[in-house]
């Protein structure tokens, strides 16, 4: 059984001890220090702006609130350069819009998390290709995809992964860069044995393996797996060339109920080792919470919390 495998699947085969339990609350250990971007005391590495995003779907409630425009300008103004917007983020505006739009905001858009159903896929790549994306996925996988509630076979996912293929493929030669696949906890809980070899292993694991790095990468959603019971930094270690994507989202793990999401450097996660063992591969940095606060907070805080690290 591969050491990635989630506790909650196997229980009462191997222990699993989670890559995070704690986070650094500052820079060097100074739990006072500031942490902006501007800080005197940012030292070390850290993750520059450039490669910082945000998922939008966090602001779902805020837009709705004071609409799209202002949420930009915010985002802005905190020193983002780069939003991930999924389906109701356009408020039905067509693509040539959309991109005046974040250009007036000095945004781009290197991902999204959009439609990867075949039949309207042409569509899904035309409305990348407008806005200058680079990769091009959904908040899950094509399907057949993974049953949430783990009832994928084996089968099953070697489908989904031919499926990421050949939709990565498509993306790759229409210049709008690779297809991404991006987990929740039920991709790392299923567990699937090869018919062939008799090994079993997480459907995440098999996803990877079975798919041709030309076409297709993978966002992995730290926070997602953590709670699944799969070691990040372990992950990153082994499979960082097939991710060049993250989900920067903490929180409080809860074992076998649903994980709590906070700001980016308030929960459990131990981003000291996530954010080195991501060194090298990782393209982006898209911070998220499921459900934040109608207001700049959790943007502001993680952002600040990314750009003022030390690891």
């Amino acid at each position: 059984m591969h050491p990635t495998a989630p506790r909650r699947a196997l229980a009462g085969l191997a222990a699993l001890t989670l890559a995070a339990t704690g986070v650094l609350a500052s820079v060097s250990g100074a739990s006072a220090a500031p942490r902006g971007p501007g800080a005197a005391d940012c030292a070390g590495r850290s993750i520059p702006a450039s490669k910082i995003s945000i998922q939008l779907f966090s602001y779902a409630s805020w837009s709705r609130a004071v609409g799209t425009e202002q949420v930009l300008a915010e985002l802005e103004e905190i020193g983002y350069r780069n939003v991930e917007p999924f389906g109701g983020s356009y408020e039905g505006r067509d693509a040539e819009t959309w991109r005046a739009l974040l250009k007036e905001y000095g945004l781009k858009q290197p991902s999204s998390h959009g439609s990867v159903a075949t039949a309207t896929f042409g569509t899904t790549l035309d409305f990348a290709k407008t806005v200058g994306q680079k990769y091009v996925g959904s908040g899950g996988f094509p399907a057949p995809s993974i049953a949430r509630d783990g009832s994928s076979s084996y089968a099953d996912v070697i489908a989904t992964a031919e499926a990421m293929d050949a939709l990565g493929e498509q993306s790759v030669k229409n210049g709008t860069g690779k297809l991404f696949g991006h987990n929740h906890q039920w991709e790392f809980t299923t567990l699937v044995t090869n018919p062939e070899t008799g090994e079993t292993t997480t459907a995440w694991e098999v996803l990877v393996q079975n798919t041709d790095p030309r076409w297709v990468t993978f966002q992995l959603d730290v926070f997602w797996a953590a709670d699944a019971g799969a070691d990040v930094v372990a992950l990153l270690e082994e499979y960082g060339g097939r991710i060049e994507l993250l989900h920067i989202k903490d929180g409080d793990l809860a074992g076998d109920a649903r994980g709590i999401p906070s700001d980016v450097g308030e929960g459990e996660l131990d981003w000291d080792a996530i954010l080195g063992a991501a060194q090298g591969h990782v393209k982006y940095y898209v911070v998220e919470r499921d459900g934040a606060p109608a207001d700049a907070e959790f943007a502001r805080d993680s952002f600040e919390f990314l750009t003022c690290t030390s690891f």
